[in-house]
């Protein structure tokens, strides 16, 4: 034995365990066994492996962490194993799929607020259309609480006007209140190309007291929260979508009821946004109060085709999302008034040119 060690540039040790090795195994001795334990008293049982897998199947988009704080929440005096074992249970199953690994977009300055309670901010959005099995398209409404991640709405419309959606909002409202301000992003039907880009959906949500915020274009991650809830959603309910509307409705009121009340969220201390959210204090009233401008010179009510009527210069348009709102106008210059919507200044009415002027295209003298 030790000539062979020596020729084959092995230690006695090596040599005698190779020997005994085949002795026991033959030929297969030769190679590199398996280091598994024969047993492992810290394996997870197979009764705990079923109910994490019977979860899993109930919510498919779960991720190891989510479905460790609703099997706690469900069955607390059970000793479940971390998230990280859980995660190596599904990979096992082959239940999840590998993800690249994205970069990561540099955080961009905003003068956007932050909420430290509810309702002091809310989000709203189209989700983005999707077409239903019997080929119509659906457009899914969605209103969230900044500070709780609360869904306080996801309404299956059947376009992006103005009109839908105002309905969907008040229904909205009257269930939980109004907020201090409401979140968007550019687009129909919460902005327009008219004079401060107000639309009618806007002009409605001010004279309710709401203050709006926009984002800027083209940044979808300055509404962050809102954006991450759309992905859930998709994954959730639209893939496959309902045959129709009303079973694509059904498919969103049950998705709103588990993530308010079932889904734990990371960044809420893996509680659901339902124990964090509370509705306002400000009810949604059945009439609006009357609009005044006492310190305004004129006050005039634009008509449903957005014009108002002023003296000799005639009827001049103000834009359709005012249409059925008065305005206050105050006298600078003997042929120029500035409009003010609230206390919104919206531009400079010009007589002699008939059209109404932006704000920073006009420049009255002092």
């Amino acid at each position: 034995m030790t000539d062979l060690c020596r020729e084959f540039g092995i230690s006695r040790q090596t040599g005698y365990l190779l020997d005994k090795k085949v002795r026991t195994l033959g030929p297969l001795g030769l190679g590199d066994l398996s280091r598994r334990p024969r047993r492992s008293p810290l394996k997870t049982p197979e009764e705990v492996v079923g109910e994490i897998l019977k979860l899993r199947g109930r919510y498919p988009t779960w991720g190891p962490k989510k479905l460790k704080q609703r099997l706690f929440d469900l069955q607390p005096e059970v000793h479940w194993p971390a998230a990280s074992t859980i995660g190596v249970i599904l990979k096992d199953q082959g239940l999840v799929k590998g993800r690249k690994r994205r970069r990561r977009a540099s955080p961009s300055p905003t003068l956007l607020r932050e909420s430290t309670a509810p309702n002091q901010l809310w989000c709203i959005d189209f989700k983005g259309q999707f077409r239903l099995g019997n080929g119509k398209y659906c457009y899914p409404l969605t209103v969230t609480d900044h500070y709780s991640r609360f869904l306080l709405g996801c309404e299956a419309l059947s376009s992006t006007r103005s009109h839908p959606a105002e309905q969907a909002l008040e229904l909205v409202f009257r269930a939980y209140g109004l907020p201090e301000a409401i979140r968007s992003d550019n687009g129909a039907p919460f902005a327009s190309t008219s004079h401060r880009g107000l639309s009618r959906l806007s002009v409605w949500l001010m004279r309710l007291g709401v203050e709006l915020e926009r984002i800027q274009p083209a940044h979808p991650e300055q509404n962050g929260r809102h954006e991450r809830m759309h992905r859930t959603l998709k994954q959730d309910t639209t893939r496959p979508a309902a045959h129709n509307q009303l079973q694509q409705q059904e498919r969103f009121d049950t998705f709103q009821r588990v993530f308010n009340e079932e889904r734990p969220h990371e960044a809420l201390q893996m509680k659901t946004p339902k124990v964090f959210y509370s509705p306002s204090a400000h009810p949604f009233p059945d009439r609006l109060s009357k609009l005044t401008y006492p310190l305004h010179d004129l006050t005039r009510l634009v008509s449903h085709n957005g014009s108002i009527r002023m003296g000799p210069a005639g009827k001049l348009f103000i834009g359709k999302a005012f249409a059925g709102q008065p305005l206050g106008l105050t006298q600078l210059q003997p042929q120029t008034w500035l409009v003010s919507f609230m206390d919104l200044d919206i531009g400079y009415l010009d007589l002699e040119a008939k059209r109404l002027l932006p704000i920073q295209a006009h420049q009255p003298a002092a």
